[in-house]
């Protein structure tokens, strides 16, 4: 295995990732809350996280990457209500467009995708274990977690107990014995609900994941390697996913945390209140979802990203370069009969980038690099085969280890003659004749 350097949200340090069992990785990412379109910001996360996975498995490890969708909250409830649907109706048509999205811009579906509302039974019995040990309590129908019952509070976002405002950033109720207590279970009349030993209701969002993490990995104490997600959830809701773990199974839940800066709108945060939110739907549509992974993929995953209409034609301009340079080589190989190939190591030359911190910015200047020597090893082919070959399998192998691969289509042997007629008029200098045939290859899409 590689040696791999990470940036932990809990320390603040880069730090050499260690997994809890010998070349395996578990890795969770918080999902979206799928109550309308998914914008542009959903994905950073899952671009980010799914560079991760990729990484980890090019170098060896065996990876459980896990995500999951909210499928029950205010939002959901309050939407389906608007459009006369159930919430179910509406998730699943969500869900639905989602998964689409995260195929278009070049990242895997998770392993594993579990849902709260197919896991209620788990949820209610993971609040009833913290009722009987002492951390949450009933107050007016819901069910609240003693914040200063865990000691620890506030280590990973830096806002502890004693410098958090009553009232900043939670609900201010009267019932709960401190207004630093969260909701573990929401007592609802309205709505999607279900019976519990405290009546009808729904479970609090900052339960939902750590049940999740509890569930799907119960072999290992509920306990991961990896938990990740925009930095936007660092407070409250993964600072409050560690108290309860620490309260359920005293750890924190995951013994690394990684967190992806925000995308901006021409240095805005993006935001419904404000109007500036771009759905990923029309992105893809205007420029491909590719091209939004390589833009994503030019910032390293820690810091801010600006999204304009112009980076975004830079972004597809670099793409379609790259797919051009993947284009010609494959066609230069396929008239020189050389069109079973196999990709080298995965992205070998990247991985030495990617292993500091999941430098992604580093990694696409060797991709560029490794272009430009596929161009060179094109003008050489006649001369060279063999080095046009390396190179290909070199290029191939990074694009699929950066999510940019996009496969070729086999040339026919009418698409081949016309590229031997298309040579041979270019050689012999019959330009106009060159020119007729160039039009066509391009009219085919072969140029």
């Amino acid at each position: 295995m590689r040696d791999t350097y990470i940036v932990d949200s809990l320390s603040g340090k880069k730090i050499l990732f260690e997994p809890l069992s010998p070349g395996k990785v578990s890795l969770y990412c918080c999902g979206p809350t799928v109550y309308s379109d998914p914008h542009i910001g959903n994905f950073r996360p899952v671009i980010v996280f799914d560079q991760l996975v990729k990484y980890f498995r090019a170098i060896g490890y065996d990876v459980t990457y896990v995500s999951n969708y909210t499928d029950v909250d205010d939002k959901i409830i309050n939407r389906a209500k608007e459009l006369g649907i159930s919430e179910a109706e509406l998730s699943e048509g969500v869900i639905a467009t989602f998964a689409e999205l995260v195929k278009e811009v070049g990242s895997s579906l998770p392993d594993i995708t579990p849902r709260p509302t197919k896991m209620m039974g788990e949820i209610i019995s993971y609040i009833r274990r913290l009722e009987e040990k002492g951390y949450a309590y009933e107050a007016g129908g819901n069910i609240y977690f003693r914040v200063r019952k865990v000691a620890s509070y506030g280590q990973l976002s830096g806002n502890t107990v004693d410098n958090l405002e009553k009232g900043a950033r939670i609900e201010v109720d009267s019932a709960k014995e401190d207004a630093l207590d969260f909701a573990l279970w929401k007592k609802t009349e309205e709505g999607i609900k279900w019976a519990s030993p405290w009546g009808e209701g729904r479970p609090g969002w900052h339960t939902e994941c750590c049940v999740m993490i509890d569930t799907l990995f119960r072999a290992q104490g509920g306990y991961i390697d990896i938990h990740g997600g925009g930095f936007d959830l660092k407070f409250p809701h993964h600072e409050n996913e560690r108290a309860q773990s620490f309260a359920q199974n005293g750890n924190g839940l995951a013994r690394y945390w990684m967190h992806n800066g925000f995308i901006d709108i021409v240095g805005e945060k993006m935001s419904k209140s404000l109007g500036n939110v771009v759905l990923m739907k029309d992105v893809a549509k205007d420029y491909g979802g590719l091209p939004f992974r390589l833009m994503v993929l030019s910032t390293h995953y820690r810091a801010p990203l600006s999204y304009s209409d112009e980076k975004m034609k830079e972004a597809k301009e670099k793409f379609d370069s790259l797919s051009s340079s993947l284009r010609k080589a494959f066609v230069q190989l396929s008239l020189l009969g050389r069109e079973s190939l196999e990709a080298g190591p995965e992205g070998s030359s990247l991985l030495e980038e990617l292993s500091d911190d999941l430098n992604t910015p580093n990694a696409l200047s060797r991709l560029y690099a490794e272009q430009k020597a596929l161009n060179q090893a094109l003008r050489m082919s006649k001369k060279d085969p063999d080095g046009l070959e390396n190179a290909y399998k070199a290029f191939v192998s990074s694009l699929k280890l950066m999510g940019l691969y996009l496969e070729p289509s086999p040339l026919s042997e009418e698409d081949k003659q016309l590229y031997f007629d298309y040579n041979k008029a270019k050689d012999e200098k019959d330009f106009g004749r060159s020119d007729l045939l160039r039009a066509k290859l391009i009219e085919k899409g072969l140029f």
